[in-house]
């Protein structure tokens, strides 16, 4: 038996892993991310204000899935919060769970009053899209 090339051997499994990002990160993409995220926050915020004042339209369309006076307030200020935690870098993390915590509960209104619900749904894809891009390691599968 040769043992000649066992300290290497061992000094190779002694070595850490190197992370690898699965996809280059440009400036483009990065750019192009943080503009999507700051995007559908104002898009949120200013969607919660039409809650707050609140605009007869949007005021109607909430009651009809069960939202209205102080619900209707509530609901406006759960947006802005979520929006706001999602707008910051440093709690981006946790804003974009909130965002999609508060997305999924308006699918789920609307599916629970017969409506279809793909205007909420179509923006929370958009949201988790604009986070990929800007931060792709959060999505990436370990193996």
């Amino acid at each position: 038996m040769n043992l000649a090339h066992a300290p290497a051997a061992i000094d190779h499994l002694s070595r850490k892993p190197v992370a690898v990002s699965p996809l280059p990160s440009s400036s483009a993409r990065l750019r192009a991310g943080n503009f999507l995220i700051y995007l559908f926050s104002f898009l949120l915020v200013g969607s919660s204000v039409a809650k707050l004042i609140p605009v007869p339209k949007v005021a109607a369309q909430m009651a009809l899935v069960g939202f209205a006076g102080g619900r209707l307030t509530f609901i406006a200020v759960l947006e802005i919060v979520s929006a706001s935690l999602f707008a910051y870098p440093r709690t981006r993390s946790f804003g974009v769970l909130m965002v999609s915590a508060y997305l999924g509960g308006a699918i789920a209104a609307h599916v629970g009053h017969g409506q279809v619900g793909f205007q909420p749904a179509i923006v929370l894809g958009l949201i988790w899209f604009a986070t990929w891009l800007r931060y792709p390691q959060m999505l990436a599968g370990r193996n």
